[in-house]
Parts: C-alpha cells; sequence; structure tokens
C-alpha cells in the first residue's frame, strides 16, 4: 500500500494551517511506517488530498477514473470561510459548492474534528466522513530553558514585561479585531501577533484597525516553528480570539507548549473545560479579565491540563490512525 500526500500550490498555502497540515501527515506516516510520495507521477494505491484547488478536483478525478482510491482532507467549510479575506461572503455560497464538487469525488473524507464532521453533514455528500486531529508533534513542541529568553531579547522585552500572544492571519474570523481591542484596553501589557496576509486580502476594516493600533501591539510576520516555539515558551498568556475553525493547530502547539491559553468559547471547543485544560471567554470583558487574572496570578495555572489534552492528539498516534483508515479504504470497509 502506498499512499500520495496530494497537496497543491504548497508555496501558496505552506504558512496556512492546510500546510502545516500536510507536513504533520507526513511525519505522522513516517511514524506509522506507511509507504508515501509526494511526486503524483508515482505509482500509489490511494491518494489523500488536502487542497482544493482545480487541480486537486482533477487529480481526484484522474484517480478513480485509474481505479484509486481517493481520501479528501476536508480542512474547509464554508462556514470558516465566511469573514476572512476581501469579498469571502460573497463568495461563500459559490464556495461551499465548489468543496461539495470535490468532496464528492472521495471515497471517503476526513475531518479534523467532530464540530467539523457535523457541519459537513449537512451538506447532502453521502459520504462516511471521519474525524482525526491533525495531529501536534510533541517531540518538536517543547521549550528549552534558553527559549524564554531568546524570544524576549529578539524582540526587546525585559524580564518583566507582560507579554500576551496570538498567532493567525490577519482576518476576522481570526479575531484581529478584538485582539487590537484588547491591547487598547491594557496599555501595560504587549501584545504581540504572529502571522501575515497579503495587503491586498486584508479587508479596509482590519488594514484600518492595524494601521491605527496602539504603540504596545507587535507585528513581526511570519516566523519559522523553532521561533514561534520560543514565542509560546517566552509569552505570559496565549489567547486565540477566532470566531470559527475546524480544529486549530496553533491551539495546540500552544498547549503542547504549556502556555495558559484562553480561546472564544464558541461550539468546536465544547469538548474543552474552562479553568481545567483551558480558559473560555464569552466576550472582550470576559478577556480582560481572564489575561490579567492569569498574569496577576489570581487564576490558577491550566497548563498541565492543556498538556494533557495535546497528548491525546499526538502525531504519533495520528499516524497509526491514518494507517488503520488507508488499509480499510482498500478493503473497501468503511469505518461505521
Amino acid at each position: 500500500m502506498k499512499v500520495l500526500l496530494y497537496t497543491s500550490k504548497v508555496k501558496d498555502i505552506e504558512k496556512s494551517g492546510i500546510g502545516k497540515a500536510s507536513m504533520h501527515q507526513q511525519k505522522a506516516l513516517k511514524y506509522a511506517n506507511v509507504s508515501y510520495t509526494l511526486d503524483p507521477k508515482d505509482d500509489y494505491d490511494i491518494i489523500h488530498i488536502n487542497s482544493i484547488f482545480p487541480d486537486s478536483l482533477l487529480m481526484a478525478k484522474k484517480a478513480k477514473q485509474n481505479g484509486k482510491k481517493v481520501i479528501f482532507h476536508a480542512h474547509s467549510t464554508m462556514e470558516d470561510f465566511k469573514n476572512s479575506f476581501k469579498f469571502s461572503n460573497i463568495a461563500s455560497v459559490p464556495f461551499k459548492q465548489w468543496l461539495k464538487m470535490c468532496y464528492k469525488t472521495a471515497d471517503i473524507l476526513l475531518t479534523p474534528t467532530s464540530y467539523s464532521k457535523k457541519i459537513l453533514e449537512t451538506y447532502g455528500l453521502n459520504k462516511e466522513i471521519i474525524p482525526i486531529s491533525n495531529g501536534i508533534d510533541l517531540d518538536f513542541w517543547k521549550a528549552d530553558e534558553d527559549s524564554k529568553q531568546r524570544f524576549r531579547q529578539k524582540y526587546g522585552f525585559k524580564n518583566d514585561d507582560k507579554v500576551v500572544m496570538a498567532v493567525g492571519l490577519y482576518i476576522e474570523r481570526k479575531g484581529i479585531l478584538e485582539f487590537l481591542e484588547l491591547a487598547k484596553r491594557m496599555p501595560e501589557y504587549k501584545f504581540i501577533w504572529f502571522g501575515y496576509t497579503a495587503p491586498s486580502l486584508i479587508t479596509f476594516k482590519v488594514s484600518e484597525a492595524m494601521n491605527n493600533k496602539t504603540e504596545n501591539v507587535y507585528f513581526p510576520g511570519y516566523i519559522s516553528s523553532k521561533e514561534l516555539k520560543d514565542a509560546y515558551a517566552g509569552s505570559d498568556v496565549y489567547i486565540f480570539p477566532t470566531k470559527e475553525e475546524t480544529e486549530g493547530i496553533v491551539l495546540l502547539e500552544a498547549l503542547a507548549m504549556k502556555t495558559n491559553t484562553i480561546i472564544n468559547d464558541i461550539p468546536i471547543y465544547d469538548n474543552l473545560t474552562d479553568g481545567y485544560n483551558i480558559y473560555k471567554a464569552k466576550s472582550i470583558d470576559e478577556f480582560e479579565s481572564k489575561i490579567k487574572g492569569i498574569i496577576n496570578g489570581t487564576l490558577p495555572s491550566v497548563t498541565e491540563g492543556g498538556y494533557k489534552l495535546a497528548t491525546e492528539r499526538d502525531i504519533k498516534k495520528i499516524g497509526y490512525k491514518l494507517k488503520k483508515i488507508y488499509e480499510q479504504v482498500m478493503e473497501k470497509d468503511l469505518i461505521k
């Protein structure tokens, strides 16, 4: 059994969640000793598609014609496409139709969470949908004794500075407007947002807010995973004010790094427990209160509970789950 991991336009999306997910799959399959290739010209038995560009659909159809099994990884939904880039809301309905066209070519669909599975079940796809986490490489995502100092020195933060960190694209859905408002409310703290979006794709509302940011806000742009690891270790709080996700790989990274984390209280995270493995906030006021509580020590640390959750999504475990799914697809014995 050989698997073709197919992600088109890799250079364009390598900095996105889908780009990270495809890299995770390569590591996961290595751990599980599954033979795979990235070259569409190689022979293979199963094509596992992560992207949703036109060539992805063509690859799926070609594979079906040649008697190969097709797995589409449903990282995207109409719901998480909204409130992202310019004109995304206008394009959301045709985007959903395109997703349905792609996903219907599959023998089986994978999606990161039970939450995203429920959304996809409303699309009328009539396909078996299996939730499987994108996973987290626990061997990589751990701090060393110099991580915090490297981060603080690089960005000019003092040891006693209190740093609030976030990661994501510059889009409303990720909660960047709320992040900027929190920074305005708490000038005594440093707020740093890692990630990048091409200016041509940023909405006017987000662009205007970023241009009028307060002095305690930093936008270093996209950084390497190694640098990001230092940032998690060197920050006091990680916040994830996203309004919609199919999983959120950066959240798993923060939990693996044992960074106290506050998320927006949205349905996808109903399985997480406020005050045990995460902190949840229903409003900007709650975000502000819990940021201060963590930094001032009036709220207890939830890092051990968060780390336990991350270990359940260890990439090694994901590799063996993928292997089992591939074997069942080959046997035409789809999971019920």
